[in-house]
């Protein structure tokens, strides 16, 4: 069947009057021009000056992040920890942020020991002496003669030395990298020895090493522009989003490389404006495309088909745009760690990729015309090209708007099913989350065998007058009497001064492996009975607890005391919005609710793969008995937001229909029929590009990998296919009014 005629014009297209009609998209005669109409309309007509405007703009913002460079502001975690680290920062900026390492000595011989073999002894000296020669990388090495018997393990068969790799190093992974060089020099003079070299910067240049992010960017464009030639057909229109995704991320990298000068912006704020920015950037094109592809299918002129895009799907880019930045700004509620600058990081390029679609797009459109479909692909050009409305789909929502208490109920029910496992989610942190299989892991391992009772100690820092003196020195010595091998802290407990004596750092080892129940009992008693009866008594001194065990525990405190907050917000904002958007009350509670169940779902697929331990030989990780503990918000925020595009885009649709005569049931089956190819077109994008993170071997990634691509291809399939056309044709006309008893005309 041959496609509808679609007029070509070789001019520009310029918005002209408004045309009479009764026909979703048409505008009635006198109906004022909407923002997003005029915007279109400025940028149609000065196609060149917006187009290379943006990219001007775009240019000059990423320049300019990189001439002035990036700023790294310190973060801190909550509770004492933050407190903790604050003191160390004022009085020893170098000091607050040192790397840990140590270097394992094992002999080879069963029964060799420290005090029998004086080659262990000499590779021990070796290593130090290695080491020292280092002196801008390795700094407080500490060995068994130098330091006693503490570094040598229980059965004798095990040595330490341990060091520190300075926080202000230019680049941590370097460090490791030639510190680990030196140590296996003196690996290879002593073959009847292990000499090996793990701790916090090994770890962290093992976790940069496979991390790769660079591999994942590179292989989620040319699957996405795959999956977007699918949708469009032509390789000019499949081109336009990746335009669109990739300027505004570039943008977006640029201010935040600005902003790190005022606000700290952790590492991990930039990786989150990837996944959002593409995932918005590639939605919000879909939706402008494809609509102004119907409308010229349809039989208008291009200028009028931009004009009627402009006003319905540039208005739900507006809106859905608003809708995630304020779901985002939830993080702001979470007070600490990376999560303000996360927040910052996805509103800064949501509000980049909003501004590129309502300007660029338009003007885009408007110079390229009919070539926009130039480049089309054989077999998909053809049948993409009239952007017609899905069958299945339509076929579908009759059916649920015709029994939508059964087929909602049915729905309802198997999602309330996937999302019972939730009910037992349980979070926290692993005790070090890093690739399976890297050396720095395997002695690492070794380490904590061979000393169980040595975790990353907690770290007392204490501030004040005189905390070098005789009454501090004296609780500290009493807290030390305190350790003991079968007690909550365990020897040696030993103070170092700082920033010239004006701090004190007091290191105590906890019992257990840091991460687990034994490591947090004690540190509970550290805090609340040991300190307070050592160095509470102590005046004119204060002192807060840190270190690794310390730290996931205030931030996970943290993170619960906050949740409930966060959800408010975000259901607040949403709320709002959606009233605002739509004027009625039942939708936006339609839709919180049927995003919390798709988020309910994800929640407990995560569960049950990753808590429980399923498919570890799959997606190649080790369960470690929880979920990790900012994984479940993140993906609540995100999802929320994300979910939410989809939702504004089939509701305007719905609505439009609504509003120009046709009943509740033939609008959303016409609503979710005409909008159903975009919404499963983008879900699936970013399903794909979800599905890499489940490639790179770090669990935190994976899990949210699993998460979202899941949640996301649940809320485009049972939500917008089931949920919520059943609940629409439940509530009928009610739907769409302020007030349930609201009547007279649309």
């Amino acid at each position: 069947m041959r496609s509808p005629h679609i007029p070509v014009s070789s001019a520009p297209p310029t918005f002209g009057p408004p045309s009479a009609g009764g026909e979703p998209g048409q505008r009635s005669a006198g109906q004022r021009t909407s923002l997003t109409e005029r915007v279109a309309g400025w940028s149609a007509r000065h196609h060149k000056t917006a187009v290379f405007g943006w990219l001007l703009l775009v240019a000059a913002l990423f320049v300019t992040g990189q001439v002035v460079g990036s700023k790294n502001l310190p973060t801190y975690d909550a509770g004492q920890s933050g407190q903790a680290e604050r003191v160390m920062q004022q009085v020893a900026p170098a000091q607050s942020s040192d790397y840990p390492e140590t270097v394992l000595i094992q002999a080879a011989a069963p029964g060799a020991t420290w005090a029998t073999d004086p080659v262990m002894r000499t590779a021990a000296s070796q290593v130090a002496a290695a080491l020292a020669a280092l002196p801008k990388d390795a700094t407080g090495i500490r060995t068994p003669q130098s330091a006693g018997l503490d570094l040598v393990s229980k059965d004798g068969h095990s040595a330490r030395v341990t060091f520190s790799v300075p926080g202000n190093v230019p680049d941590v992974g370097q460090a490791a990298t030639t510190l680990q060089h030196v140590v296996a020099g003196v690996q290879a003079a002593h073959p009847d020895l292990r000499i090996a070299e793990s701790g916090d910067a090994s770890l962290t240049q093992a976790v940069s090493a496979s991390l790769n992010f660079g591999k994942a960017e590179a292989t989620s464009v040319p699957i996405t522009l795959i999956l977007l030639l699918f949708v469009f057909g032509a390789l000019v229109a499949a081109g336009i989003p990746l335009l669109l995704a990739l300027t505004a991320l570039t943008a977006a990298i640029g201010v935040l490389t600005l902003a790190s000068h005022l606000l700290p912006v952790a590492s991990s704020t930039f990786e989150v404006v990837v996944i959002v920015g593409m995932a918005v950037a590639v939605d919000y094109s879909l939706f402008y495309l494809r609509r102004e592809r119907e409308e010229r299918a349809a039989g208008r002129s291009p200028a009028e088909a931009l004009r009627v895009a402009a006003r319905t799907s540039g208005r739900t880019i507006l809106i859905s745009g608003l809708t995630v930045m304020a779901t985002m700004s939830g993080l702001f509620f979470v007070g600490g760690g990376p999560f303000p600058s996360m927040a910052m990081g996805t509103i800064t390029v949501v509000g980049i990729a909003v501004i590129g679609s309502l300007t660029v797009l338009p003007g885009i459109l408007a110079w390229l015309g009919p070539k926009a479909d130039a480049g089309r692909i054989p077999f998909l050009g053809r049948r993409q090209a009239a952007a017609r409305p899905s069958r299945l789909w339509a076929a579908l929502a009759r059916r649920v708007v015709a029994r939508p208490l059964v087929w909602g109920g049915v729905a309802a029910i198997a999602l309330l099913a996937l999302a019972a496992p939730a009910l037992g989610l349980r979070i926290g942190e692993p005790a070090a989350d890093v690739p399976k299989g890297a050396p720095a892991v395997r002695t690492f391992d070794a380490i904590e065998k061979a000393f169980p009772q040595a975790p990353a100690p907690a770290e007392v820092v204490v501030s004040g007058t005189g905390v070098t003196g005789p009454r501090v020195l004296a609780a500290v010595d009493a807290l030390r009497a305190r350790a003991a091998n079968g007690g909550p802290i365990r020897q040696p407990v030993t103070a170092t001064a700082i920033g010239g004596g004006r701090a004190l750092v007091v290191s105590v080892p906890l019992a257990g492996d840091g991460a687990d129940t034994v490591s947090r009992d004690a540190l509970a008693t550290l805090r609340n009975q040991l300190l307070p009866s050592t160095l509470g008594k102590v005046p004119g001194i204060s002192y807060a607890v840190t270190g690794d065990t310390a730290q996931i525990t205030d931030d996970v405190h943290q993170l619960k005391a906050s949740l409930p907050a966060v959800f408010a917000v975000v259901a607040l904002l949403a709320f709002c919005l959606l009233l605002a958007a739509f004027r009625s009350v039942a939708v936006p509670l339609v839709s919180i609710v049927l995003n919390l169940l798709s988020v309910g779902a994800a929640y407990g697929i995560i569960t049950l793969i990753f808590q429980d331990g399923r498919l570890q030989g799959l997606l190649d990780y080790t369960s470690f008995g929880g979920i990790i503990y900012w994984v479940p918000l993140l993906m609540f925020v995100f999802l929320f937001g994300i979910s939410m595009d989809y939702h504004v885009f089939i509701l305007s649709r719905i609505r439009e229909r609504w509003a120009h005569g046709a009943s509740p049931q033939e609008a959303v089956v016409g609503g979710i029929a005409s909008s159903a190819g975009t919404v499963t077109s983008a879900a699936l994008i970013m399903v794909a590009v979800f599905s890499i993170f489940t490639t790179i071997p770090l669990i935190d990634l994976k899990i949210l990998g699993v998460g979202t691509a899941t949640a996301v291809l649940i809320d485009a399939t049972v939500i917008r296919g089931v949920l919520l056309p059943a609940a629409l044709a439940l509530l009928g006309n009610r739907a769409w009014r302020l007030r349930p008893d609201q009547h007279g005309a649309r």
